[in-house]
């Protein structure tokens, strides 16, 4: 080579050499870094999630994920076989896994620790290598089924996906840590090699106000309700009127977190929460409490309600099918659950627009803030898109729909003296008590206890009867709204059959309702009966003592 050439040649290697060392020197050795070392993620715990009493609802538990290196497999058809053995499975899926081309593949995820105990001793037996094991976490419900749509699913990578474990994700969710292994040529962890450790930090236990007792016997009874009447869905809520604390929610079909073979999307919604329904006659309360809250009425005030009434193009009929004008109070409304006589209310007494701004005071079309995924505001005119029919049809429950949760909090503000409370599951995170302060509300404490009394009528002598439970003082309503038909109007005998009420009238320290979706039944003949079961639970698990009087 000439002396020219030689000094070429120099130039152009000088020239690689610089732009190795100095252009991708960084990149070069980090992509060496990654070619000797393996990342494995230390999965934190999830908090634990408590009911009231204290007993565990979910909890995450040591289990392992398991992982081989194809490329230390000596023995691929005996590893298959013995994989497909101890964790189920097919051979071939096995043994298309360990025999790929790569020094990493997941082999099963979040595997019992007894499981993988039996694993290794099958595999150290045999002798058969390439095997690796990284500490992971589960999900599992002590109480199976129990409080599935509440609590909702957590995903393989530990993220809540549905319900509450989606809805308190940030306080729920730990903080991964991660080991970096050194490994040699083929990827295989290094005896005695350098390992840097960041700790997993764990997440935070929360304390719901959910009573475990409670949640049990109303799925139960639930289940039963919906077979019985041969209704389409259900829901049931038990919570405290005064704080908006939840003890029980439910909704049909189920959903069993514990096995998700069995779950599908429609089991995992709250449809108390998330779906609009017409309330029918329970929206009666709001009606009543409207008229006394404006000083146009109170419970002895008297009209004289004829046989029919027209409401837009609509001729409105009781169920009575009373043939003749009657006198009656404002009691005797609420306790014959007249309809001509709420729309009579409205259309003549009360007004379109006071009627109006009485919905909205209550809440009614708008979201609760209930902490659950999903809750919808519902469908409620404005008063600015009040038609002949509006005003009417929605004194007694008709032509608006929403989501019963909002049915509930209005019957919470006439139970605990006019304030508006937030529905809500979380009591506690961690050692801070959660604060949920209710606002003011849309009646005083006078309308209410005028309210609450007819309510009390309505349990004893009216469509409530079949919801009473002896020895307790009960306020309530039943309702039974007819639903809209897919081919316009409302379809024949499909009703939405409920009963809202609290005990004891007189301090009310809790609520129920249940209703009854798809059903041909009047709320006092299928809502009523379960409403009793509901709530002689409730008192009992609660240790709420009979009243000392019922007047």
């Amino acid at each position: 080579m000439t002396r020219r050439g030689f000094i070429a040649l120099f130039g152009v290697v000088a020239a690689r050499l610089f732009y190795l060392q100095i252009v991708d020197g960084a990149d070069l050795a980090s992509a060496a870094e990654s070619n000797r070392t393996n990342v494995a993620t230390l999965h934190a715990k999830r908090g634990t999630i408590y009911d009231r009493n204290g007993n565990v609802l979910a909890m995450s538990i040591d289990c392992s994920t398991i992982y081989c290196n194809p490329q230390n497999v000596h023995d691929p058809s005996g590893l298959a076989t013995v994989l497909a053995s101890i964790l189920g499975g097919d051979y071939n899926d096995y043994l298309a896994d360990v025999t790929k081309d790569t020094t990493f593949v997941y082999i099963q995820r979040q595997v019992d620790t007894d499981v993988v105990k039996r694993l290794k001793s099958e595999l150290s037996d045999k002798d058969i290598e390439g095997v690796y094991y990284l500490d992971d976490t589960k999900r599992v419900y002590p109480y199976g089924g129990t409080c599935g749509q509440i609590l909702g699913v957590v995903g393989t990578d530990g993220q809540g996906i549905t319900g509450l474990e989606l809805q308190y994700d940030d306080i729920l969710t730990g903080t991964d840590g991660e080991m970096i292994m050194e490994t040699g040529l083929g990827g295989t962890p290094i005896a005695g090699g350098t390992y840097e450790v960041t700790d997993a930090v764990d997440g935070t236990d929360v304390i719901l106000g959910i009573d475990v007792n409670i949640q049990e016997k109303a799925e139960t009874a639930l289940v039963d309700a919906v077979k019985t009447y041969e209704a389409e869905s259900g829901s049931i809520l038990v919570m405290n009127p005064k704080t908006g604390e939840i003890h029980c929610a439910c909704s049909t079909p189920l959903a069993d977190v514990s096995d998700l073979s069995t779950v599908d999307s429609d089991g995992l919604t709250l449809k108390l929460v998330s779906m609009s329904y017409e309330p029918g006659s329970v929206f009666k309360v709001i009606t009543t409490s409207t008229g006394i809250e404006a000083g146009l009425f109170d419970s002895n005030s008297t009209y004289p309600i004829p046989e029919t009434i027209q409401v837009g193009d609509d001729t409105v009929t009781d169920d009575d099918s009373r043939d003749y004008t009657m006198d009656m109070t404002i009691r005797e409304m609420l306790r014959r659950s007249s309809n001509v006589a709420m729309a009579y209310l409205v259309q003549n007494v009360i007004g379109a627009k006071i009627f109006s701004e009485g919905v909205d005071a209550f809440g009614i079309g708008h979201k609760t803030g209930i902490d659950y995924p999903g809750e919808v505001n519902g469908i409620v005119k404005a008063y600015e898109d009040y038609d002949g029919s509006t005003a009417g049809s929605m004194a007694f429950g008709q032509g608006v729909a929403v989501p019963m949760i909002q049915i509930a909090r209005a019957f919470s503000a006439v139970a605990n003296g006019g304030s508006l409370v937030t529905p809500h599951f979380l009591a506690m995170k961690g050692d801070e008590e959660v604060e949920w302060d209710p606002v003011a509300g849309p009646i005083s404490k006078d309308t209410a206890d005028q309210v609450t009394d007819m309510m009390r009528t309505v349990m004893k002598e009216g469509t409530g009867k079949n919801g009473q439970v002896e020895g307790y003082d009960i306020a309530g309503k039943t309702g039974t709204g007819e639903q809209s038909s897919s081919e316009g109007g409302y379809a024949e005998y499909n009703y939405t059959a409920s009963l809202c009420g609290f005990a004891n009238a007189s301090d009310p320290q809790v609520l129920v309702y249940v209703g009854l979706n798809g059903v041909a039944y009047l709320a006092k003949d299928s809502a009523a009966p379960l409403f009793a079961t509901i709530m002689s639970e409730a008192v009992t698990d609660l240790n709420i003592p009979p009243a000392t009087s019922t007047t």
